[in-house]
Formats: structure tokens, sequence, C-alpha cells
């Protein structure tokens, strides 16, 4: 059952690049997906923390499953998404990834994501002079 956060009501999604990146790859083969995880980002943009915290890392890092309705194999055949809390009102979605593709993504990985991340918005930050951080795109431009 979810977890709900006893801080604001509504958080901040945001998107690393290879979250986008995925999300593109996996709409060329999956064309149901922005539909399928559209509930998750719903559920977390409410401030719930769905899914299961992973080990081994010291962030809150946690993975939660959804049903590739392409696949019809339900959430054990569907796709992952990681995500971090990073604030009361911030969430940062790492990586997605379907599991008839890929194995379970290891805490190196997931820190590898992190930093790669943090280094981006460090970047930017020196470019721009401002903290702009990327919003999440809608999953309409998550297509192709």
């Amino acid at each position: 059952m979810p977890r709900e956060d006893d801080g604001a009501s509504v958080r901040s999604l945001f998107f690393t690049s290879e979250f986008k990146r995925n999300i593109r790859q996996l709409a060329r083969k999956y064309r149901r997906i922005k539909t399928d995880i559209q509930p998750i980002l719903d559920e977390l943009g409410a401030s719930k923390v769905p899914g299961d915290r992973i080990p081994g890392i010291n962030e809150e890092v946690y993975k939660v499953r959804a049903r590739n309705s392409d696949s019809q194999r339900g959430k054990s055949g569907g796709y992952r998404m990681i995500y971090e809390v990073t604030a009361e009102d911030s969430i940062i979605l790492l990586t997605v990834y379907s599991k008839t593709e890929q194995d379970d993504i290891s805490p190196q990985e997931i820190a590898a994501i992190i930093t790669a991340y943090s280094q981006e918005q460090q970047e930017e930050h020196q470019h721009t002079g401002d903290e702009q951080e990327t919003q999440a795109p809608e999953t309409s431009e998550a297509e192709e």
C-alpha cells in the first residue's frame, strides 16, 4: 500500500536525461507506455510514495512496478521506475526500464545516475546563473 508523505500535498517531478531517453526508446516498442506510467506519476505528484525502498543506497530511492499493457504480462513483465525523494516537495525520476528487456538495476548504477544528474544541474546552474531544474516533460513530449 502506498505511503503518504506528511509534507506538502503536491510535489514537483523532475526527470533525469536517462529517464527521458529511456522513455523515448521504450515508446518506440511499447506505444502505451505513457498511459501505463501516468498513474504512478499522478501518485508521486500527490505526495504518495509507491513502491519499495531500494537497499544499499544512502539516498531515499524507490522502485515501483508498472503494468505494461502492450506485453500482456501484468506488473511482473512490466516497467520498473526508479525515483528519488529529494525533499518533501520534490521527486527525481531516475530511470525506467522494461523488466522483459533488462534485469534489476544495481545500487551502483543508480548512484551513477544520481551523480550524473547532480553534475548536469551544477553545469546548468553555472551556465545560467540560476538554479533551473528541468521540469518533467508532459508524457506527450516523451513520444518518439
